[in-house]
This record gives structure tokens, sequence and C-alpha cells, in this order.
């Protein structure tokens, strides 16, 4: 499979491999890992306009258009900030849902709605105005924050367990308007790979595969309806976490799409507790949908 156009890595963030027959990290790591995560958070629009600066922005917008709005990055965040993910990431491993979909999918998730309570840092990551105004400068559109109920907003995806995977498929956008995907590399002790196809949507360019293995502080950044793509599945002893946040260039939802969106996410994702008690409670407040 060929390699996508990116720029090279500089630094690398390493973790141990510490998982437990149950595919999940000792109490002692997670313990160690939420210390970690107390820890004074770096500022995330510093730490990102510090990077994209160094960066050829002309040049990555271009190969963006290039690949049917598709860009990787090898080495994409700062030090510091992906060691807070990383610490996040450990830390919330007791939070995890995991779901399974014969054919399909085997994972867990952790939804938007318990990193708002307990990793409040990658939030403030997913809004920063460095970060939303580059993917604009790459994108062409202005992009918007994906609503307070939507638990994709921000995720964490966790492959723990020996056959953890994701077929083939589309980050669909039920929205009126474009969603994009952008996906951070957070931990990587594993085979996974991201293997995908460029152009599938478009008449007059062939197909293009591609593979790469992401990184921790790695990034990719797609428009979901544009790339069909997989994640491979894990092994033994293995351990693959992303961060994955989504952007939209419109926020409106007709009704009847949010019932399938709502009933995927529940099944496939986050479970049904997380999905629809956070619809309740906001309906309890009187906000609209």
């Amino acid at each position: 499979m060929g390699e996508p156009m990116s720029t090279p890595a500089q630094e690398h963030v390493t973790t141990s491999n510490s998982l437990n027959n149950a595919g999940l990290a000792p109490a002692s790591v997670v313990s160690g890992a939420a210390s970690s995560s107390a820890n004074a958070a770096p500022d995330a629009d510093r730490a990102v306009a510090d990077r994209i600066r160094t960066f050829d922005n002309a040049q990555l917008r271009k190969d963006f258009d290039d690949q049917s709005a598709f860009l990787y990055l090898e080495d994409f965040l700062a030090p510091e900030v992906t060691a807070q993910l990383i610490a996040a990431a450990r830390a919330l491993l007791p939070e995890v849902n995991r779901n399974y979909l014969p054919g399909h999918k085997q994972g867990g998730s952790v939804s938007r709605h318990t990193i708002d309570s307990l990793a409040p840092f990658i939030a403030r990551l997913y809004r920063s105005k460095e970060l939303i105004g580059w993917l604009e400068h790459l994108t062409g559109d202005k992009l918007l924050l994906s609503p307070p109920d939507d638990p994709h907003a921000y995720a964490l995806y966790y492959y723990t367990k020996p056959g953890d995977h994701i077929g083939w498929h589309y980050d669909t956008s039920y929205y009126d308007g474009r969603r994009y995907t952008l996906l951070l590399g957070v931990i990587d002790e594993s085979s996974c790979r991201l293997d995908y196809e460029l152009h599938t949507r478009n008449p007059d360019k062939a197909d293009a595969p591609g593979s790469v293995q992401i990184p921790p502080g790695g990034l990719v950044f797609f428009d979901g309806d544009k790339l069909r793509h997989r994640i491979t599945p894990a092994l033994d002893n293995e351990m693959r976490v992303s961060l994955t946040f989504e952007y939209v260039t419109d926020p409106n939802m007709r009704p009847w799409r949010r019932v399938i969106s709502n009933l995927k996410d529940a099944i496939a994702y986050f479970g049904f507790r997380q999905v629809f008690s956070q619809l309740s409670r906001r309906n309890a407040r009187g906000e609209g949908a």
C-alpha cells in the first residue's frame, strides 16, 4: 500500500506495555496516570501555535486537497501535550465501555460526557482556537464545534484485547453539513494499522490505497464522508488508544437522522446509559436538541 504525504517525525513519546489478562492496565498504572494528569496541563492554544508555525502550511493544504480531503502527519502534537493525553487515556481505563458488533467492530470507547468530568484538558484542546483556525486553513471551511449532546465530539477509542478492530467504513455525517474527523495517536503498543482508500467518492481519480501506523502525537485529518478506512485487529498483549475530534460545518440534524445517530452511538460505541441519560438531562433543562 502507498504511503501518504506527510511531514517527518521529530520526536515521539513512548509508553510502557502494562496490560493485564483482561486487556486493561493494573490499578497501580491507572493510579499513577491519574496523579500525572493532575499535574499542571500545558496551555493548549500556545502548544498548538508553537507547532503549526513550524509547518509548511501552504503545502499541507495542497496535500489535503490532492488527497481528497485527507492528511497524515507523523509528528503533530507537542511532546507535553502527548504526555497529557497518554496520562488521561490510562486514567480513564475504568470508564471504557466495551462494544462488539459481529463482523464489523470490537473495542472500547469513552465519550465526551465522561471526558468532560474526568479529563477536561481534552475538551480544552478540542476547543483550541489555534487548532480550529489551522484546520479551517486546510479545509477552506468555517468549522464549528459539534453540539454538546454529541458523544463523538471528542472521544477516546481503545483496542486492548485480541481481535479489537473496526471494519471498513466511512465516518458518515448525519448533520446537514460536512463533518471532519481529526484523529490523534495517543498510545500505540500494537500492530494495529489504519488502512484507507483515497478518492473513493471522486469519479475523476482512481482509488488509492494506503496504510499508516499512527504513533503517539501523530495526526490524521479527513472528511468523514470521503475516506473509506478501517483499523486492523489487535493481537495478544497489545494496546492502542486514539483520540478523535469531530468538527462540523452545520450543527443542524434532521429528527429522523438524530434517532439513527443516537441508536448507533448507544449500540456501537458508548452504551445506552451514556447516550440517553445525557439527552434526558438536557431535555430536563429545557435545552434544544
